[in-house]
């Protein structure tokens, strides 16, 4: 429905000129772009108006290419197809078709529920075990042992089916089955490791198949074609004759199907109603054989030597001697114990002691039998299948002779085996899933389909034990190849109204699943090859022209090839139940996981689920997998857990809004809840690093040395976040802001630095660093240090707010009680392919920072970059310290924080004279006075730093003792105060005060008595940048004064002079003792209160760590960050 414009609406000149024009335009020309009422008169934009135009839809004409029409989106979804087996998602398909108009028309499917899924269930279920084990699996394992399997089997498939059927409603499923299930509602890793798993069972169940064919071939079927004849071979050599058949016999099938099934898979899909059909048949002919037993028994006869069962192949009567008109002769069977057909003949001995006794095979439903088949009897490899209530004249001492003529134990059997070998008869729950792409209403027919299809099968599988158990002997159950029924199919000699109903059927049957696996596996190999999610597995994504995967299904046939020369149907059983029960279980843990998440998009139509049901589904899938084999459990799941994390690490990252993705978000929101209740204990601390960066005008970060040390500083543990600064608007840089995300991520993932990058734009940088302090990480997941590079050429003149910045950012992690690290020419610093053969680490622990100075040390040694190198820790004694008895604590300390480090106490740190600090500073305000430029006087105050520490090293100075002291100033003067007031840069609690402290601010007569009271701001500008002009400091007699007051400037400036002292001479120490360490971490001064001082406090930290080829400078956050306790 268009609507038009109302009565009382009245259309814009503009839009009026267009519709007419359009209305009035000759058929086939194109409107005049002029007359177009959109706003761009491009081509484009002309073809949107005859798009658009009557459709009232020019208001959201600039949204339309990212925001379509609903009618465009409806018939998108309306013409959606999926492959019936290949993996196609609609996003990918969407934008690869051809327009929708050009589009061919699809054929709707047309499958409902009875041939779409119920009957492909049914064909996948029903199988080899159903018609070569089950009756051997009522015999061993007795009708309750066997009926408590299959119902923890059938159980374990109805919970899995009602799981599956919630995931599959919950929207359009394409083919790819449970694969496409698990890794769209678990993530690529689990998907791809659990589709694996799903396709390697889905191959081996192809091997069983096969193998169980060619076993009804060779032993039911058709003897004579052994290649390698059996007769007359015993023990081991009739069995390795055995399984070099089925391995002869086995490749030869498989080759024939592959390349049927390479051919074209129409003839497959094609024969599929033929062995459905076949399957039926069989299952029917059963159940009417049982019905016939108990009206009229069939003769099978059993002949048995004492209690044991005897291979009836060479004789013809169940009996030693026979009588006729010529008197008593021997039978075939006499001749097969004794050395001649004569009476006389010497006998085994076991065979002269026991009667021979002919029983009925089968007894029928009506004969009681049931009660002595209800427990099972195990047995070992080689055991005599005896008949357990009849008794036998036996010496147990007498070694078992003529073996070859008693039915065998051909495997050890236990419980745990009959689980395994049982299990691949209920698998084949997911091909109606896997059809979804066929059927008419998918999420109607999967759950009803499947559902019923295992109820169905579930019940025949039930009744199927009790019926065996009620009808045939034990004995004949226990035989499982039928050697005592003259080598028949056991279960085909209750069939009616043939054996061959069953074996002709059953071979048929067992083909067609074999043609279905090497149908289905390849096309799921396709799916996950197309995935991406598996980079080693891209070329199986290749098919010929028609879509057929030829390279999976080479990959299938040698797999097979693999379960084929294993040759067994009971070794290849338990391997490919492990597969199928891992790919349940993850089903199972979908489902539950996004019942428990309550994802907002999982809104199944399938409403009969539950997430408790799902779980215990899940735990019975782990229970089964160890029951069937605990060593193949293992190995499955380190196949899965391998292929996970080789998708994690090398796969393609995939966004499917999975429910790990899910689950991780409510473990997250759960921690971070934790998290808010306190702070770490000491224990648990650890640097949680907000790493700052700049970046140049191309957004490329201009210190990736520093992502380096921290990556060796976090070893990817805690918490790490990258953040760069912009300035500008957030609307007009959000292109630049994604391209420096871009290069921060990019840089990370160089470095290998686990984390998170932030970017913030604002209108300065000293504010965009601000809001990176304060806003960054969630709750608390905060960080609590600040790594940041030294201000690089911050003397320069245009540098100069770099410098201010740097210091406010110290002013701000001290406020915040953040601890921060400061690497000094950290270009110089190791890159992680570095490594360090040997060298030291220095610790100068001047100050106690919480423990920051041994912590630092410790974390940087784990890595493999500086691993050999050694822990050197230096402090400094006072003029009262005992430096022998500070030592022996520091290195108790140690010992009880667990660190090894050589320690070494600075005893007494000698001083010198003030001249040569004084001289700087009298040279550098002489300067400001006669106004030379900044570039001038910083060379002129390096030259006279140069000449000082020459002459330092040449002149044995005066004792004097320096006190090293980095202690909290007192607060500074009010703003009110003149700036001639604004005397101490960096206060010292322990200076006493001077005339021009704050503690006794200058009278107005004091500051004109001299007029070197009035410049007592050393090395310092006003906040704007310009030099402080005093009073007549222009005036050659002020210049003159300068130099004439030595005296003053002794006492105007004892805080300073201490400071830049403390500083050069604690640098001269440290180059002596650590000039060849690798590495030198150090306190880091607290900054001044009084901004007017930030100048100064550069230099300090210049002068403190000059000569020094890498520095770290280390504040501390206020708390304690090692402990000695456990």
């Amino acid at each position: 429905m268009v609507l038009g414009p109302g009565p009382g609406r009245r259309e814009p000149e503009g839009e009026q000129s267009a519709v007419s024009l359009k209305r009035n335009a000759p058929r086939g020309k194109a409107i005049p772009k002029e007359s177009s009422p959109f706003i761009n008169s491009s081509d484009a934009a002309a073809e949107k108006s005859q798009q658009y135009d009557g459709k009232n839809m020019a208001l959201f004409e600039e949204e339309m290419d990212t925001s379509p029409m609903v009618s465009s989106l409806l018939s998108s979804l309306a013409n959606y197809s999926n492959l019936p087996q290949g993996s196609k998602e609609h996003e990918e398909a969407e934008n690869n078709e051809a327009e929708s108009s050009r589009k061919k028309p699809v054929k709707a499917p047309q499958l409902g529920t009875l041939m779409g899924v119920y009957m492909p269930c049914i064909q996948n279920i029903f199988g080899v075990i159903l018609f070569l084990r089950m009756t051997w699996l009522v015999g061993i394992g007795g009708v309750v042992g066997t009926f408590v399997i299959v119902t923890m089997c059938c159980t374990t498939n109805m919970l899995t089916a009602i799981s599956m059927s919630a995931i599959a409603t919950n929207g359009v499923v394409p083919a790819g089955g449970s694969y496409y299930m698990i890794s769209r509602s678990l993530g690529p890793e689990f998907g791809g490791a659990v589709g694996i798993c799903f396709y390697l069972g889905t191959t081996f169940a192809g091997a069983m198949y096969i193998l169980g064919a060619i076993e009804l071939l060779l032993i039911y079927i058709a003897p004579q074609v052994a290649i390698f004849p059996l007769e007359g071979l015993e023990g081991p050599e009739a069995e390795a004759a055995l399984l070099n058949n089925m391995r002869v016999y086995g490749t030869i099938l498989l080759t024939s199907m592959a390349t049927v099934v390479f051919v074209g898979v129409k003839y497959v899909n094609k024969l599929a109603l033929v062995f459905l059909a076949c399957v039926i048949l069989s299952i029917l002919a059963v159940y009417a054989g049982v019905i016939k037993t108990g009206i009229d028994a069939p003769d099978f006869p059993v002949c048995l030597l004492g209690n044991r069962t005897l291979i009836w192949k060479t004789f013809d009567v169940c009996s030693k001697t026979v009588e006729t008109a010529n008197g008593t002769v021997t039978t075939q069977l006499w001749r097969m114990f004794c050395d001649s057909p004569f009476l006389n003949a010497t006998c085994d001995k076991y065979f002269t002691s026991n009667n021979v006794t002919q029983i009925q095979g089968i007894p029928g439903v009506a004969s009681g039998i049931l009660s002595e088949n209800l427990f099972g009897t195990y047995y070992e490899k080689g055991d005599l299948i005896a008949r357990t209530n009849m008794d036998s004249v036996e010496d147990q001492d007498d070694p078992l002779t003529n073996a070859n003529r008693y039915v065998l134990a051909d495997i050890a059997s236990f419980f745990t085996l009959l689980v395994g070998i049982y299990f691949p008869s209920v698998t084949g729950i997911m091909a109606g899933s896997n059809r979804s792409g066929d059927l008419r209403d998918a999420q109607k027919s999967i759950p009803v389909g499947t559902i019923a299809a295992i109820t169905t099968t579930s019940f025949v599988y039930m009744s199927s034990v009790i019926l065996f158990g009620a009808c045939i002997d034990g004995v004949v159950l226990r035989d499982k190849f039928g050697e005592g029924v003259h080598g028949n199919l056991v279960i085909g000699t209750l069939a009616w109204p043939s054996p061959w109903v069953i074996v002709i059927g059953s071979f048929f049957s067992t083909c067609g699943a074999g043609l279905q696996s090497l149908t289905g596996a390849p096309r799921l190999m396709q799916a996950i090859a197309k995935d991406g999610i598996v980079p080693a597995l891209r070329i199986f994504g290749h098919a010929k022209a028609n879509g057929e995967p030829t390279w999976s299904l080479l990959l299938t046939a040698c797999i097979c090839e693999i379960g084929i020369l294993i040759a067994s149907l009971d070794l290849v059983a338990p391997i490919l139940s492990m597969f199928f029960l891992m790919c349940y279980m993850f089903v199972n843990l979908a489902c539950a996981l996004q019942t428990l998440l309550r994802t907002p998009n999982w809104r199944p139509r399938f409403k009969f689920y539950h997430w408790a049901l799902s779980f215990l589904g899940m735990s019975l899938c782990l229970t089964l997998m160890f029951l069937c084999s605990w060593y193949y459990a293992i190995v499955a799941m380190v196949i899965a857990g391998s292929i996970y994390k080789y998708i994690e690490f090398a796969g393609a990252e995939k966004e499917w809004g999975d429910g790990i993705r899910g689950l991780s978000l409510s473990a997250a929101r759960y921690a971070l809840m934790r998290l808010e209740e306190g702070p770490p204990h000491t224990k648990n601390w650890r640097p949680q690093l907000l790493t700052l960066v700049s970046t140049d005008a191309e957004q490329n970060v201009e210190q990736p040395r520093l992502l380096s040390l921290t990556n060796q500083l976090k070893a990817g543990k805690g918490l790490t976040i990258v953040g760069t600064a912009l300035v500008g608007t957030f609307l007009e840089n959000y292109e630049q802001s994604q391209r420096a995300e871009q290069a921060l991520r990019k840089l990370m993932e160089t470095e290998k630095v686990k984390g998170f990058c932030q970017v913030t734009v604002s209108s300065n940088l000293r504010d965009a660093t601000s809001h990176l302090i304060q806003a960054s990480g969630l709750g608390g997941l905060k960080h609590n240090a600040v790594l940041v590079s030294w201000p690089r050429n911050w003397r320069q003149g245009d540098e100069h707010q770099t410098w201010r910045n740097f210091v406010e950012l110290v002013r701000e992690t001290t406020a915040a009680d953040l601890a921060l690290l400061v690497p000094k020419n950290v270009a110089a610093f190791p890159s992680n392919g570095e490594r360090f053969t040997e060298g030291h680490i220095d610790v100068w622990w001047i100050v106690h920072d919480g423990g920051m100075l041994m912590l630092l040390p410790f974390l940087l040694r784990q890595h493999k970059v500086w691993r050999k190198c050694k822990m050197r820790i230096f402090t400094v004694a006072q003029l009262d310290d005992n430096s022998i008895q500070m030592k022996k604590d520091l290195t108790t300390f140690l010992y009880h924080l667990r660190i090894d480090a050589m320690v070494e106490v600075i005893q007494k740190v000698e001083s010198y004279t003030y001249e040569k600090t004084l001289v700087m500073e009298q040279r550098s305000q002489m300067l400001k006075q006669i106004k030379m430029t900044r570039t001038e006087r910083e060379r002129e105050i390096q030259s006279i730093t140069d000449s000082s520490r020459g002459s330092i090293r040449r002149k044995n100075p005066a004792a004097v003792t320096t006190q090293l002291s980095v202690t909290e100033e007192p607060p500074a003067a009010s703003k009110d105060e003149k700036p001639e007031e604004e005397v101490q840069l960096i206060h010292d609690n322990t200076t006493p005060a001077s005339p021009a402290t704050p503690a006794t601010p200058l009278t107005p007569a004091e500051g004109v008595q001299s007029p070197g009271a009035q410049v007592q701001m050393t090395w310092t500008e006003k906040c704007d940048g310009e030099p402080a002009k005093p009073p007549g400091a222009a005036t050659p007699e002020g210049i003159k004064d300068l130099f004439n007051m030595k005296p003053e400037w002794e006492n105007l400036n004892q805080s300073n002079v201490r400071r830049m002292h403390t500083a050069l001479r604690l640098n001269e120490v440290i180059i002596k003792k650590s000039s060849e360490a690798k590495l030198v971490l150090l306190n880091m001064p607290g900054p001044p209160k009084n901004r007017t001082g930030d100048e100064n406090y550069m230099e300090f930290l210049e002068v403190l760590t000059d000569g020094l080829n890498r520095v770290l400078l280390v504040r501390g956050g206020g708390r304690e960050v090692i402990t000695i306790y456990s």
